[in-house]
């Protein structure tokens, strides 16, 4: 799987999932917006990290009684016991949250293991505990029923869909207060560094908003003037910084 490098990841904490989805966009990915999860607890630190992934199918009666979970090799106790320390478990429950994904117990190993936070097209038991952690988590909507009861664990760190979104192991997975965005490994770094320069463009941009100028010219910068402005500006904040 991709190891994401500290410095790459210290730097897409730096930024927004907004600003992320607008660099993707330039380079021609327009689904990688996890649809229809929503953070269990808004105002957490940007969470980071490594796909690691699990996927479910709808469950069978027959091969999915309560039973089940006393096998040490059942996908999703194997899943909660080797993502990776830094990773992030993004869970194909197939936009169906009528079950849950996961509930506290598991959150808490993942959290207790150094994973960065969890991810489900599905939704979350215990959601109000799982708040709580100090560990990012994101779902549709809170569902008290056990996973088996339509969930069947069945692969694990294989590609999957999330939210309409391709999710292969070792993607990019960002998360904050707006949701969930996907970026490809191959350009993390690449995006890390343009997004980056997009925040401290924006940062300019809201400063100069905020003293109540026009965004004509200035947001898309077209005026050659301002170009002239926020080079100085950007000079003087590097070397402040």
């Amino acid at each position: 799987m991709f190891s994401l490098l500290d410095a790459t990841r210290k730097k897409l904490k730096a930024v927004s999932t907004a600003t992320v989805a607008t660099c993707l966009f330039k380079k021609g990915l327009k689904n990688q917006f996890i649809q229809g999860v929503v953070p269990l607890k808004k105002g957490k630190p940007t969470m980071v990290g490594e796909a690691f992934t699990l996927r479910y199918i709808p469950a069978r009666e027959d091969l999915n009684p309560i039973s089940v979970f006393k096998d040490e090799n059942h996908p999703q106790r194997v899943a909660v016991e080797t993502c990776p320390e830094g990773a992030v478990l993004v869970i194909d429950s197939r936009k169906d949250a009528r079950a849950a994904s996961a509930g506290s117990i598991l959150a808490t190993r993942l959290m207790k293991r150094g994973v960065s936070g969890m991810v489900t097209d599905g939704g979350f038991r215990d959601s109000s505990e799982i708040a709580n952690l100090d560990f990012s988590s994101y779902h549709s909507a809170p569902s008290a029923p056990t996973n088996l009861t339509l969930h069947q664990a069945i692969d694990i760190n294989v590609p999957i869909g999330c939210g309409d979104v391709a999710v292969f192991p070792g993607d990019i997975i960002i998360g904050d207060d707006d949701g969930v965005m996907v970026i490809p490994s191959n350009i993390a770094e690449e995006v890390a560094n343009e997004c980056l320069e997009m925040t401290l463009f924006e940062e300019f941009v809201m400063e100069n908003v905020q003293k109540g100028d026009t965004i004509i010219g200035l947001y898309p910068l077209t005026n050659d003037s301002i170009k002239v402005k926020f080079e100085k500006w950007k000079a003087n904040k590097k070397t402040s910084s």
